[in-house]
């Protein structure tokens, strides 16, 4: 078995759910947005893209669990006032991306996995690549993300967490308007 194998194996284990608790309570303290020297989950990572080199940055980011809910009005007698539920058709993983674009505007999002959760909070790993990197334009690989039409990519839906949320890991029967968009469809994902 390879290295990663053996990594991700281990990740499953009672073992590393006791180290990452008690990697929480560290955690708990850090800013919401902070960028990390080495991957949490490096098996994880890897398989998304990640390498160890100029250029690519990983991001730990931390989000509340909560339902997401419109705030309780408590003046006024309207009907609609008492309207709590908030739809938002997005999940966790696409808003983490998305929050850690927003504090590393130079850069563009690779990818993201979910490293951990408890009782409040849930955290992801985002990987980022700095598209103007000599290292990068040079990697044939990675070089594709330096074009123009990979601009902004995360809030367009176009990462594997965007394409999750818009419904498009389906295909055939029952998601005939899933395509090119809900929105062309003029209808709603619920």
């Amino acid at each position: 078995m390879s290295l990663y194998k053996h990594l991700s194996e281990f990740y499953n284990t009672e073992d590393s759910r006791r180290l990452f608790k008690e990697r929480l309570i560290l955690w708990r303290k850090e800013p919401v947005v902070l960028k990390v020297e080495h991957p949490s989950r490096l098996d994880r990572a890897r398989s998304l893209g990640y390498k160890a080199k100029q250029g690519i940055v990983v991001v730990r980011v931390r989000l509340k669990r909560s339902k997401r809910l419109r705030p309780l009005i408590k003046k006024g007698r309207r009907s609609k006032h008492r309207r709590r539920k908030k739809i938002v058709n997005k999940n966790y993983g696409l808003i983490a991306e998305e929050r850690a674009a927003r504090k590393f505007t130079n850069m563009e999002v690779l990818n993201s996995y979910y490293v951990f959760e408890d009782g409040k909070y849930k955290w992801f790993e985002v990987i980022f690549v700095d598209k103007n990197h000599p290292g990068i334009k040079k990697d044939k690989n990675l070089n594709w993300i330096s074009k123009p039409q990979h601009n902004r990519r995360v809030f367009r839906g176009l990462t594997s967490a965007g394409k999750r949320s818009r419904g498009l890991r389906k295909k055939g029967k029952g998601a005939e308007k899933i395509r090119p968009s809900l929105a062309s469809h003029k209808r709603l994902a619920h």
